[in-house]
């Protein structure tokens, strides 16, 4: 991963703020660019063996993208601290508690969260995810050895900790584990590609992408329109049922993102849109009657591109072609 792909999510990973806005997570935290951004690309390309458990101290503020034993010990009060784990598409994170040595009673927490939560928004959306909100964090001090093994429901997933006293800490075990149907993804990087497929599921997928990038939709196919081999970009497909929607925006919460296009007829053959925002998210919502498929190519834009989409079009945060 360059220099280039990095500085795009690694400001967006400035930006966090804690659950309910309490709190910002580079407070006291001294970390550079390439600091963050070297460690998870060496977590990324590390091979080991089945028999090699990864091993290493958890930060404050800290990225994960491997399987491993992470241990966190206070050597002083940690108010604002939170970990942030992330997986290849097809896989769903699994968080056991191997050893926790905290003071619930005197204010200190372990939450993980189903998803992420940056600026205040939440990925999946509330209108995505398949738990209501308030299933989604799982307070340790709450249900301590009854859930001492949390799983996700998609390839992100995080944790929020506050520890007073030194010495304090705890132990957690991650696992990836296989998703036979990868439903709200965010890719860990600004190239790929991707096939999302809803097996007549009543549910809404994101596949997000952290980077101004050119999507190329390579095949659309939805059952309600499959006798119709017609391809048209529309606005407002919502009462089609089953449709696809590109979004652009600087958040992650869907529901709050810019529509750039819907479309809700089935096709073959490249239809492409570049989309110049910190976000940008392919999003299938299915009525759950048919089997809806979507595939898709994506790749970073360059400083070129992106001057020349920002001077032709007047939106003020998000640059589309």
């Amino acid at each position: 991963m360059s220099v280039t792909f990095r500085v795009p999510l690694y400001f967006f990973l400035l930006s966090l703020s804690a659950l309910k806005g309490q709190t910002r997570y580079l407070e006291e935290n001294e970390i550079t660019p390439e600091g963050l951004f070297s460690l998870l690309n060496s977590e990324l390309k590390r091979e080991l063996s089945e028999d090699f458990i990864y091993r290493r101290p958890l930060r404050c503020l800290d990225m994960l993208a491997t399987d491993g034993q992470f241990t966190f010990a206070a050597d002083r009060p940690q108010l604002n601290c939170a970990a942030f784990f992330i997986g290849e598409p097809n896989e769903m994170i699994s968080i056991a508690y191997d050893n926790v040595n905290i003071d619930c009673d005197g204010g200190d927490f372990i939450k993980v969260f189903d998803g992420w939560v940056m600026k205040g928004e939440k990925f999946p959306s509330s209108q995505d995810h398949p738990l209501p909100l308030y299933e989604r964090y799982i307070d340790f001090c709450e249900t301590g050895s009854v859930r001492r093994v949390v799983r996700s429901s998609q390839n992100v997933a995080m944790i929020f900790f506050r520890i007073h006293n030194a010495e304090s800490g705890f132990s957690i075990t991650v696992k990836k584990l296989l998703n036979p149907f990868p439903c709200n993804i965010i890719s860990q990087t600004p190239e790929g590609s991707f096939t999302m497929v809803i097996p007549q599921q009543h549910k809404n997928c994101s596949f997000s992408i952290i980077y101004p990038v050119e999507i190329q939709i390579a095949e659309l196919s939805l059952g309600h329109f499959n006798d119709f081999p017609v391809k048209r970009v529309v606005p407002g497909c919502a009462g089609a049922g089953d449709f696809v929607e590109l979004l652009g925006g600087n958040g992650v919460d869907t529901s709050k993102m810019f529509p750039v296009a819907d479309l809700c007829y089935s096709f073959s053959g490249p239809a492409q849109m570049k989309i110049g925002c910190e976000n940008t998210v392919v999003r299938m919502v299915s009525s759950g009657k048919f089997v809806n498929r979507v595939t898709f190519q994506y790749r970073l834009l360059d400083r070129s591109e992106l001057q020349k989409i920002k001077g032709n079009n007047v939106e003020d945060f998000c640059f589309t072609e």
